[in-house]
């Protein structure tokens, strides 16, 4: 789906108006009804301010047909996770090497918290 189409099914959805949205994000009515109907593709900035007008995040205007039904620590997850994709690929082998070893220590951390538990 295109990111004008997924704005208005988003916005129709929560029952509000595009004048609405267009107050919210102060833009002017032709931009943002070029946005919708795909005439136009948005900034960043712009697709940040109209996802805050809809209370949704950023991810959910890339997310298919359907909205995802995710709380928002998931779905700033998946945000973080998308934009890790357009990484290239040193910055993504040096992201994957601090989760890794984010969650290395972690494991470690569970691993002898485990063996003092024990040996109480």
């Amino acid at each position: 789906m295109e990111i004008g189409k997924k704005i208005k099914s988003i916005r129709e959805a929560k029952e509000m108006t595009a004048k609405e949205v267009i107050s919210a994000v102060d833009m002017g009515a032709a931009m943002y009804s070029r946005i919708e109907t795909g005439k136009t593709e948005p900034s960043l900035s712009t697709l940040e301010k109209i996802a805050k007008a809809l209370g949704v995040k950023l991810s959910d205007f890339f997310d298919g047909d359907k909205l995802a039904d995710v709380n928002s620590y998931d779905a700033s997850i998946m945000e973080k996770i998308k934009l890790v994709e357009g990484l290239n690929e040193e910055e993504k082998k040096i992201v994957f090497s601090l989760v890794d070893a984010l969650v290395g220590k972690k494991k470690l951390k569970d691993a002898l918290s485990g063996v003092l538990n024990d040996v109480k």
